[in-house]
């Protein structure tokens, strides 16, 4: 006689199948976990170089003339002014900015792309993978734009001396009437200051322009990451079938995760001028709003104004993409297993536990 659905039987068979596989919940909070260490660990590893460019972008606006610096004399010119500190000023909030934006956009990634796969079949997989990273990036932005503002503030400033020996020597140009902002000592005080100044405003300072950078880029970058998987499995299967080939996630990650961030970090490029431009927002020169930014951006700059900055960006972005697919692809490689096995040690106890209940009865 079959087991009715509310018999022990049928409810053992059903824990017993419950424990061979965690949960859903399981596995998403998971991936924001990996995915908050791995943009933690990206930015802390890359910020110098993401200081570069943001010192390399924000010239224009801070300085108000057309001799600009490229990345090498920059370079020398933050070495010489501000010693290694000033290649990590502003880390603290671009580190947390990076906490929120990771977490955001491996989690949802996972949740997502399965979910419009399910919901719209014919939907592709590159377009299920683009949406996923776009959603998951926008909700990173709530946390990471005002952390970004405050990280790139704190960049172009370098240490307190240099700061005040620049705005004092008039390196940076002030017009009658608007005052640059003043020295930030830390993530707190400078998210205090621009609050106290400018409000909510100062602190979401080219939100918009943010995400026309941030949606394209974190779209094309995931679709490139997997479109890259899945040409690397098709070449090998192709190419060498018979051959037993292991490349570890970890390395893949590496790799992939290195040439999807650098194609896209090009790509979007201008967007990024755009952003920056707007956030740091000069004395000499300010925009009102994206067009206008853009409008001037190429009418004063043209097509090599919009590129500005594009080598020191892919160069943070190559390796900083490639550490951070790296460590999400170690850390679902080496923990995912340990904690599905202790998953599936407690479902047994709990199992066993219920067995020995229904006996004793």
């Amino acid at each position: 006689m079959a087991a009715s659905a509310s018999s022990p039987q049928a409810v053992g068979d059903s824990r017993t199948a419950l424990s061979k596989r965690p949960p859903n919940n399981f596995f998403v909070w998971r991936e924001f976990v990996w995915g908050a260490l791995a943009g933690a660990f990206g930015e802390g590893m890359m910020h110098p170089i993401d200081t570069l460019k943001t010192r390399v972008q924000s010239q224009a606006v801070l300085t108000g003339t057309q001799a600009q610096k490229n990345i090498l004399q920059m370079l020398q010119i933050v070495w010489r002014a501000d010693g290694l500190g000033g290649f990590y000023r502003g880390i603290t909030p671009g580190v947390t900015g990076s906490l929120a934006t990771g977490a955001t956009y491996f989690g949802v990634i996972e949740s997502t792309k399965k979910w419009l796969e399910e919901v719209n079949p014919k939907l592709g997989g590159h377009w299920s993978h683009f949406i996923a990273g776009a959603v998951g990036d926008t909700l990173g932005s709530f946390v990471y734009v005002p952390c970004e503002v405050m990280k790139q503030r704190m960049q172009v400033q370098g240490i307190r001396k240099s700061w005040n020996s620049t705005v004092m020597k008039g390196n940076v140009s002030q017009k009658s009437g608007i005052q640059m902002y003043g020295y930030y000592t830390g993530m707190f005080q400078a998210g205090h200051s621009i609050w106290k100044e400018q409000g909510l405003k100062g602190l979401y300072a080219g939100y918009w322009s943010t995400l026309a950078r941030d949606v394209p880029f974190a779209g094309l970058m995931v679709t490139f990451y997997e479109a890259l998987k899945d040409l690397t499995e098709h070449g090998r299967q192709k190419f060498i079938p018979d051959a037993d080939l292991h490349i570890s996630s970890s390395f893949e990650g590496l790799l992939l995760g290195g040439l999807a961030g650098g194609f896209s970090a090009y790509l979007t490029t201008p967007l990024d001028v755009i952003k920056t431009r707007m956030q740091v927002q000069g004395s000499t020169m300010r925009y009102n709003g994206w067009l206008d930014a853009f409008r001037r951006i190429w009418a004063d700059e043209g097509l090599n104004g919009m590129f500005k900055g594009s080598v020191p960006r892919i160069m943070w972005y190559v390796p900083a993409s490639a550490l951070t697919f790296m460590a999400v692809e170690f850390l679902r490689s080496h923990f995912n297993e340990k904690l599905d096995a202790n998953v599936h040690e407690v479902s047994s106890l709990s199992i066993d536990t219920s067995s020995k209940i229904r006996k004793a009865a």
